[in-house]
């Protein structure tokens, strides 16, 4: 192994082109319009790796290698593979989880590989958990010399058991070595992609409801109570509360306090459309006053419901809606002087 080093300006953008779950896991500082160095000197069999820490439960989907020339216009290049290995004990890694042979590598590029075949038939999926360490190798198969396009590096140090290098040393030996070990002074450029298990965003949003009194009279006030609450186990930022009063509840205004860290509007008039926030634990309480208008028969019916917004899922929606029944109040109970028959 005779490493050369070449510092490149890198004028390319590096797009990811990563999908919304998926996060890019990387040890280099590489950013766009920066420097890099590129190392040369690789034999034939030799390969650079990086070791790479999943934030997450998921697959590794794609991996990146950024390659240059000095020139930064060669043409396309093939070499032997990129390997996906479990982590194993530093420098050496673990057992190979999937290769993708003959990779072709674009010069000034951050290039991506999703497939195993050149066909792009066969997706890269390597399961992962949260921490778990893999390693990305690229394997050359020729070797190459100074005017070659090469795998780069960072230019602000080699993180400690972050980056191996394959390496014919001494002449005729191939091992394993910490690559600050040979004289590599930066972190790989080379990268994964983890397509991160999206876990649902769960809030117990409830709704109770009562009216008071428990039965109206015709052309006297009446007040409805609303409390809504959360349970968790996440908060629920973004909940609208509806409530399209009875018609025969006359100018309803409204005033509501908030608990728990919750928020909610101070007051209003007429039907409650409004939005409250939710954290875990924490309550919003609407007193809604108005007046039965005069002359009301039957059975007063209020529902009021809470809709979960945002990326929160509400597990248990039988709880979101709840409905008070008002009947009039009985002519049986009213005052009688005695003398009646």
């Amino acid at each position: 192994m005779h490493i050369r080093v070449l510092l490149a300006a890198l004028a390319t953008a590096l797009s990811f082109g990563a999908a919304a779950a998926e996060q890019t896991v990387k040890n280099d500082s590489l950013s766009n319009f920066s420097s890099a160095v590129i190392v040369q000197g690789f034999s034939a069999g030799e390969k650079a790796a990086s070791w790479l820490t999943s934030p997450c439960n998921g697959d590794l989907r794609a991996v990146q290698i950024y390659w240059r020339s000095p020139t930064g216009t060669a043409p396309q290049t093939i070499h032997g593979a990129i390997e996906i290995s479990r982590s194993g004990a530093f420098p050496v890694p673990g057992a190979l989880a999937q290769s993708i042979v003959g990779p072709v590598l674009s010069d000034s590029a951050l290039n991506e590989y999703r497939f195993l075949d050149e066909n792009m038939t066969i997706p890269l999926i390597v399961p992962v958990t949260a921490n778990e360490t893999v390693v990305v190798a690229l394997a050359f198969d020729a070797a190459v010399t100074a005017a070659d396009p090469s795998v780069v590096r960072d230019t602000d140090g080699n993180q400690n058991g972050r980056n191996g290098l394959y390496a014919e040393f001494p002449a005729g030996t191939f091992s394993w070595f910490n690559s600050a070990a040979l004289g590599v002074t930066g972190d790989w450029v080379i990268r994964a992609v983890i397509d991160c298990s999206v876990v649902p965003q769960l809030a117990e949003v409830g709704v109770a409801a009562l009216a008071t009194p428990s039965q109206y009279t015709a052309g006297q006030p009446l007040t409805y109570t609303i409390v809504v609450d959360n349970a968790g186990p996440a908060a629920s930022a973004s909940n609208t509360i509806v409530d399209i009063f009875p018609a025969a509840f006359s100018a309803p205004s409204w005033t509501c306090s908030a608990s728990g860290g919750a928020s909610c509007p101070a007051s209003g008039n007429g039907n409650i459309t409004q939005i409250v926030a939710l954290p875990v634990g924490a309550n919003v309480s609407f007193t809604v006053t108005g007046t039965v208008a005069p002359g009301t028969t039957g059975i007063l019916v209020n529902s009021v419901t809470a809709v979960v917004g945002g990326s929160v899922t509400d597990p248990n929606g039988a709880n979101n809606t709840a409905t008070t029944n008002t009947s009039p109040a009985s002519s049986e109970n009213l005052f009688r002087d005695g003398f009646e028959g």
